[in-house]
């Protein structure tokens, strides 16, 4: 669920880029979260899914 959760915000950040140049802003911050997400993931691997 959290890599579904990071692919949509980084394709959210993808169509921004292309046709929303004026909320540049907004949709990098969906790529920070992004990739936050995912190294947190990385990061607890399965003991964060044990609890």
């Amino acid at each position: 669920m959290l890599y579904t959760i990071a692919v949509v915000l980084i394709v959210l950040w993808l169509l921004g880029l292309v046709a929303i140049p004026i909320m540049g802003g907004f949709i990098h911050l969906l790529l920070v979260i992004a990739a936050i997400m995912i190294l947190v993931n990385i990061i607890s691997g399965r003991r964060g899914r044990a609890l």
